[in-house]
């Protein structure tokens, strides 16, 4: 039984068309597990707007979407020579013969983050990618005059800059783009179009008046498929509840129940990505008093699960299985019947789901 991902089709594209008017020239971003929904259905989605470009992560998933958006496909990674590896692993129907193929294709557009990248690029659609305050990876700007040298009077298809996400005061990322524009000016490239990353509305404007002359073209995932929390809503299937005494054992680790109740088995483990997090950035006082209460739970095995009975989250009864959840429910609580579904509050930029269902 599955781990569902619901999307109500009117609310979720209504936000689409919301961000369409927001930021004119988007470039929707689809990339790794597709933000929960598989780049596949976002490929489709996309091909519905109008929109010329979309950008996935790496080639093998622009191969694996071509004939689902027929437009220019923007491959975010910086291109590197393929090292041949009979075991890689290739989304969707393509073989790694036909994504070498689909390298050369001219709806593709590279990005180039080395001088390197830019000589083994020529003669095919590049995009420039400058290294931002973010400091991930691009070109630096004493490497701009190298870069020119190796375009050999190509020209590119656009620059681009990825930028922090926090506004915290350090952060200028208006200041940090026209400064761009203007060292790719002064080392005799054309700047025509800068992609862009993480910037606001009123940034944008605000970089249109004082860089003539350059379209920015904002590339978004998160804002774009997520942004109305409304449309979409994990739920999870109830596989099994069964009673429990206070001081049985249970789970793989035979773990005692510290009070009698229920335990139910939902559908939804690792290999979903549930209960799997990335570490986190905290700022101030209080974020931190949480995370070391959270911590102090844990230490106890006591462990919020991000499913939801009666409006609240449940513990987990213990760590999540490969493909199942088991949780304790307070005896208090009416559990509810096999096969029911039960929402859960889930981070979709790591979450696997079973089916998406789109209604």
């Amino acid at each position: 039984m599955p781990l569902t991902l619901y999307v109500d089709r009117t609310a979720w594209e209504g936000q689409h068309q919301r961000l369409l008017e927001r930021f004119p020239g988007i470039v929707p971003v689809a990339k790794g597990n597709g933000y929960g929904f598989t780049v596949p259905v976002l490929a489709q989605a996309a091909a519905r707007l109008p929109v010329d470009q979309l950008a996935v992560g790496t080639l093998a998933e622009a191969a694996a979407v071509a004939d689902l958006f027929p437009r220019d496909l923007l491959v975010l990674e910086p291109y590197q020579e393929e090292v041949p590896d009979g075991n890689r692993r290739i989304p969707g129907p393509r073989s790694a013969g036909d994504i070498e193929l689909f390298r050369h294709s001219d709806r593709i557009v590279h990005t180039a983050a080395s001088v390197d990248g830019v000589r083994k690029l020529a003669g095919r659609r590049i995009v420039l990618d400058c290294r931002s305050s973010l400091r991930r990876h691009g070109i630096t700007r004493n490497e701009l005059a190298d870069v020119a040298a190796a375009l050999g009077g190509q020209e590119l298809e656009g620059c681009s800059l990825h930028l922090p996400l926090e506004r915290n005061g350090r952060s200028d990322p208006i200041g940090e783009t026209v400064a761009w524009v203007g060292a790719l000016r002064e080392s005799g490239l054309a700047v025509t179009t800068m992609y862009v990353s993480h910037l606001h509305r009123d940034e944008l404007d605000v970089l249109a008046q004082t860089c003539p002359g350059v379209r920015f073209r904002p590339r978004i995932g998160t804002e774009l498929w997520l942004g109305d929390a409304a449309a979409v809503q994990a739920r999870a299937t109830v596989l099994e509840a069964f009673p429990v005494a206070r001081g049985e054992r249970v789970g793989y680790r035979q773990s005692r129940s510290r009070q009698s109740g229920w335990v139910l088995v939902v559908s939804g483990g690792t290999v979903q990505g549930v209960g799997l997090e990335a570490p986190r950035t905290m700022h101030g006082l209080l974020p931190r008093i949480k995370e070391l209460a959270r911590s102090g739970l844990a230490t106890a095995n006591r462990t919020r699960s991000p499913f939801l009975w009666q409006g609240r989250k449940q513990w987990f009864a213990e760590p999540p299985h490969m493909l199942v959840s088991m949780l304790y429910l307070p005896r208090q609580y009416q559990p509810p019947e096999p096969g029911a579904e039960i929402p859960a509050e889930l981070r979709h930029t790591s979450t696997h789901f079973d089916q998406v269902v789109i209604r």
